[in-house]
């Protein structure tokens, strides 16, 4: 059963939900104190606590895996060519630049302006999660679309990430990042196909990005660029393929969950007033909720009448829809760029982690609702199809009556 999961991919998307829960109902009971001050008070490596341990450490492993798939995905997979790869990315850069000023038109010149990375990314492993989950009333030719989209969201985000969150830069660290990378760059063209430098001098070239004050995941997108994707031995395949093999079920089963433990430990609070960041949850959820869809939707449709892409064949603009709505649930990546977003204010983190969570399962129910009712419709209307009504307005079958 657990292997059956893991291959559908559910797994990692319950996951998710489990944890979110537990971590919300420890954090507002009796037991609330004691989880916050094992979170962020104990040491467990340097300064390094569990909180930042977990985004800024284990988070880079999972940059690194995304990494490897994005790598993937553009040397041979969905994004190989123009013509695969030109649908996803017109959706998602609507599914980017839509939230994004939907954002903005609440919060320009706010204090939570700082905050338009946060609307803009897809959770991947919720969002199959929830996919597979509901499989069987969504076109399962667009679980590929969904996934490059997802690839292609997380691309820009990390780009979001090392452009907006990057403060006080520190240019010996800079430099000596620099030089890391070209001697991973300099391995690679040695064609050496043992994982142990690479990971070695990956751990390297993390600390001095971590030290530079550029955040420490972009280290694992540096790390995954520099991994050798063609085969260099006859009986071992590709050191991309044998690494992202190796890091999927830990970045899925463990980093990712994790993640949503540490971080979802918030106080839901009557006492707080939410009226003082009204316009951070209204940009966040319409973001999320209304312009995920509304870009993926806009771009994509405005992209095939300008010639520009092509719809999938095995596709229509309703099951399109449905794949849109799943994008919305941002949950560990919104997360993730609101904690680096408002660092040092914990306030504003917990509503933008509250306005994610609404968010994600907004999105959750609206794909629901949309998808049960075009499955009955269309199972009524393949039945009504198969049968005609006599005077008496009893149905036969076509087929018998043939």
């Amino acid at each position: 059963m657990l292997k059956k999961w893991l291959k559908q991919r559910c797994l990692p998307g319950v996951l998710l939900i489990v944890l979110t829960v537990v971590s919300l109902v420890i954090a507002n009971s009796k037991l609330g104190g004691a989880y916050h001050h094992v979170l962020n008070e104990i040491k467990i490596l340097g300064e390094f606590n569990i909180h930042m341990m977990t985004n800024d450490f284990l988070m880079a492993i999972f940059f690194l895996f995304v990494g490897l798939e994005i790598k993937h995905e553009i040397l041979h997979g969905n994004l190989s060519s123009f013509k695969k790869a030109s649908f996803p990315i017109v959706g998602a850069l609507g599914g980017v630049l839509v939230p994004a000023i939907i954002f903005l038109l609440f919060n320009a010149n706010t204090e939570f302006a700082s905050g338009v990375g946060v609307p803009i990314s897809t959770d991947i492993a919720f969002a199959i999660g929830v996919f597979m989950i509901l499989r069987n009333k969504l076109n399962p030719s667009l679980k590929i679309f969904l996934l490059s989209l997802a690839v292609v969201d997380d691309l820009i985000s990390i780009l979001v990430i090392g452009i907006l969150y990057s403060s006080g830069i520190k240019i010996e660290f800079l430099l000596l990042s620099a030089i890391t990378l070209g001697i991973l760059i300099l391995v690679n063209k040695k064609k050496i196909d043992n994982m142990f430098p690479y990971m070695l001098l990956g751990l390297i070239l993390w600390f001095f990005v971590y030290s530079s004050g550029v955040h420490a995941t972009i280290s694992g997108v540096l790390l995954a660029i520099t991994i050798p994707s063609e085969k260099l031995s006859k009986t071992k395949k590709p050191m991309l393929q044998r690494l992202e093999k190796k890091l999927e079920p830990l970045c899925n089963l463990l980093i990712l969950p994790l993640f949503a433990l540490v971080n979802t430990a918030i106080s839901l609070s009557l006492d707080v007033d939410y009226n003082m960041a009204d316009t951070l949850m209204i940009g966040i959820i319409m973001g999320l909720v209304i312009g995920k869809p509304l870009g993926i939707m806009l771009f994509t449709w405005l992209g095939t009448k300008l010639h520009v892409t092509e719809k999938p064949e095995s596709a229509d603009w309703l099951s399109i829809l449905l794949v849109s709505l799943l994008a919305g649930i941002g949950f560990t990546m919104s997360i993730f760029v609101a904690e680096i977003a408002f660092a040092n204010n914990e306030l504003m983190i917990n509503i933008s982690i509250i306005s994610i969570l609404c968010a994600s399962t907004i999105s959750i129910i609206i794909t629901y609702i949309i998808s049960t009712i075009a499955h009955e419709h269309k199972k009524n209307t393949y039945s009504f199809d198969k049968s005609v009504v006599n005077k008496k307005g009893i149905f036969y079958n076509i087929e018998d009556l043939n």
